[in-house]
């Protein structure tokens, strides 16, 4: 009887089963693409596991928005912000845009200024601190906005639970639209308008969206809107083409996933910023060393989190500041700038992490019991708890919610496991009246609640996961696309495997499995990473990264493994170093090849 398990493997280094991608169906649907001579094999099982078939590839492979994008107006409340936005650009009214201080809200704000602005109307952009202003649009801002002359605000990646806020621009006499994603209770905000395709009566089927996405369907429904109307004809429209970079940034950062009109968003969002039109994001691909042409993965883990630097450790308006400056001078500037601060930001995460680590082992214990982990901390900044929460949450394969205490108050966020909606049991905790507020989406969520109540919401969480995070982890494991050799792993091959993409939340890399290679040389890179060579029996080898293992199970195990046989588990990459370009696998799990 064939192994359920990959290779065979039911535990690995890193303690867990590797499962093949593919059933009997998909196996079957891999063999109908190669046969059908689109593509080759391995790209056939790629695109089988993610749920192409016959006469689906061209599409996949080139989404087109032409082809994805749905009618801006079967988003519910779309018609009357599209109606309030025309008004004001007609009269070239001063319009105030609050928006979140992460990268979702920053080029949000940045998309949504630009064509205003391109359109006659002067714009006011407001990114709230977060020690001093918090999450979200609050009334003394909405104050501010009205003493300056403004008489629309609208909230991008923010404003869909903000009552008392919206309620006090209203008595100010001033219009409220908000675009944002999150989750909202049934109950909404007194809005003018409120699009929010996760609002529980709106039918678009566009709740995978991040704010930026909903802001681009709101200019394309205005962009139609003015052009009905006549406003264009004597005037050149706004070129929404050329935005598409800042919506690509915000998809790939806030981790929504990358399906259907996201994956088009991404793939010609990339391509724009290839022509480094954009100074701001030109100059910090530059500072932050980008190897090759723009892929999602320079968006995840190179771009986005300097521009998040501003927001979490300094100025949060440095962000939105480098998307819109035309000025080369200036975005050099501030692009070094957020680069300082993400360097500064590293190491106090660093700290962090370190002092929650240990509050998190004593509270699961030995045995690691538990469905979620709550941690909380005196001084801990609040602009790193999520990011703590994310290494939690990958260190423990589970919820993770860390909070940063300030006085009576417990403010932070949460990072989440594949299956297990967090915004939800926040949003759940909200109306329960155990939190005070708090909101998100599936994957992520803040939340502020009384010091004095995180027993009692560590016990909220205990029970309203323990069931889904319980089926979450068992159905978890790494899940392999196909088996390679090192001889098979080229850079040719690397480069059609990318034509899958862009890969991330929604659309995994494909992770390939290399049977029985021989660990020959494994060298410490850097604080946290490993780099190793690994042989085939044939004498081919290949280079290997594994990135954050030192010190956890699955470095300490590579280390002693020197010399063996092993399976590796990887996602196929191309190092680009000095101008050569050399396959590498990139490491995500290892396991001992039994004789």
């Amino acid at each position: 009887m064939a192994s359920q398990f990959f290779l065979g493997v039911e535990r690995s280094f890193s303690g867990r089963p590797w499962r093949a991608r593919l059933d009997a169906a998909g196996e079957a649907r891999a063999l109908a693409l190669a046969q059908s001579g689109d593509c080759d094999e391995l790209l056939a099982r790629v695109l089988a596991g993610r749920g192409v078939g016959l006469g689906e590839v061209a599409n996949y492979l080139e989404p087109t928005l032409r082809a994805l994008m749905p009618d801006p107006f079967t988003l519910a409340d779309m018609e009357r912000a599209t109606a309030r936005l025309t008004e004001a650009v007609r009269r070239s009214e001063r319009v105030a845009i609050f928006a979140d201080y992460d990268v979702d809200g920053a080029a949000s704000a940045a998309l949504l200024s630009e064509y205003l602005e391109a359109c006659g109307c002067e714009t006011i952009v407001h990114i709230p601190d977060r020690v001093t202003e918090g999450y979200g649009p609050n009334s003394e801002a909405m104050a501010a906005f009205a003493a300056r002359g403004a008489s629309l605000i609208v909230t991008v990646d923010c404003g869909a639970v903000s009552y008392e806020p919206i309620a006090a621009a209203k008595r100010l006499g001033l219009d409220v639209v908000v675009f944002d994603h999150h989750q909202v209770s049934e109950t909404l905000p007194e809005a003018l308008a409120l699009v929010d395709p996760n609002r529980q009566d709106d039918l678009s089927g566009l709740g995978h969206l991040c704010a930026a996405g909903v802001v681009y369907m709101g200019l394309v429904a205005l962009n139609r809107a003015l052009r009905d109307s006549g406003f264009f004809a004597d005037r050149t429209a706004p070129d929404l083409l050329a935005g598409l970079d800042l919506v690509a940034l915000a998809t790939v950062a806030d981790v929504v996933p990358l399906v259907g009109l996201n994956r088009a968003f991404v793939v010609r969002g990339l391509a724009a910023m290839r022509q480094r039109r954009r100074p701001g994001l030109a100059a910090l691909f530059d500072v932050a060393g980008a190897d090759g042409p723009p892929r999602a993965y320079h968006l995840g883990f190179l771009i986005g989190p300097r521009i998040n630097a501003g927001g979490r450790i300094g100025d949060a308006a440095l962000g939105v500041r480098l998307l819109k400056t035309r000025d080369e001078q200036e975005a050099t500037a501030l692009a070094a700038e957020l680069d300082r601060l993400n360097r500064a930001r590293q190491q106090i995460e660093l700290a962090t992490v370190a002092e929650a680590e240990a509050e998190a082992l004593a509270a699961l214990g030995l045995e690691e019991r538990g469905a979620a982990v709550v941690v909380a901390g005196e001084g801990w900044p609040s602009g790193v708890v999520g990011l703590v929460a994310a290494r939690l949450k990958e260190r423990f394969d589970r919820p993770a919610f860390a909070l940063a205490l300030n006085g009576a108050d417990a403010t932070g966020s949460g990072r989440s496991i594949t299956g297990v909606d967090l915004g939800r049991v926040v949003r759940a905790a909200v109306d329960s009246g155990l939190a005070i507020k708090g909101g998100g989406h599936a994957m992520a969520a803040g939340v502020t609640l009384a010091k004095s109540r995180i027993g009692e919401f560590r016990a909220f969480l205990e029970e309203e996961l323990a069931a889904p995070v319980a089926v979450a982890r068992a159905r978890s494991g790494v899940t392999i696309d196909a088996a390679l050799t090192a001889a098979a792993a080229t850079v040719e091959r690397a480069q059609t495997i990318e034509a899958a993409g862009p890969f991330g939340a929604g659309n995994p890399e494909p992770i390939f499995a290399l049977p029985r290679h021989r660990l020959v040389d494994v060298f410490a890179a850097g604080a946290d990473h490993l780099r190793l060579r690994a042989v085939a029996v044939d004498g081919k080898a290949i280079e290997v990264i594994a990135f954050r293992v030192v010190g956890k199970p699955l470095g300490e195990a590579l280390r002693r493994a020197k010399g063996a046989n092993l399976h590796l588990a990887g996602a196929l990459a191309i190092n680009r170093y000095g101008g050569r370009e050399k396959p590498q696998l990139r490491l995500v799990d290892a396991a001992e090849a039994a004789d």
